[in-house]
């Protein structure tokens, strides 16, 4: 579905409903420029992206990373799941 951006503010309600069944495309000045998707759709884009970048490029640690990653692994994978989950605290407030 593609609707102007005039239509998107005024049927904005609708529009949500409409973006958990497909993603809708806005438009503006009759240019592709915006998309609403609904949260499932966007948080399976993240996994997808995150899980290629970590296959395109592992990390390469050094022996100290290892230990400690070897020591604390159980509360490593915890914060990583949660970093992956809700983002960074205060992310939004960081100047770069």
């Amino acid at each position: 579905m593609s609707v102007s951006a005039t239509d998107a503010k005024n049927r904005f309600g609708q529009l949500l409903e409409q973006a958990q069944r497909a993603p809708v495309v806005i438009e503006k000045s009759g240019r592709r420029h915006s998309v609403l998707l609904s949260i499932e759709h966007y948080e399976l884009l993240l996994s997808t992206q995150r899980h290629a970048a970590r296959e395109a490029a592992p990390p390469a640690y050094g022996p100290e990373a290892q230990a400690f990653y070897a020591k604390y692994k159980d509360w490593v994978d915890m914060q990583n799941e949660l970093v992956e989950r809700y983002g960074v605290f205060g992310e939004e407030y960081r100047i770069w």
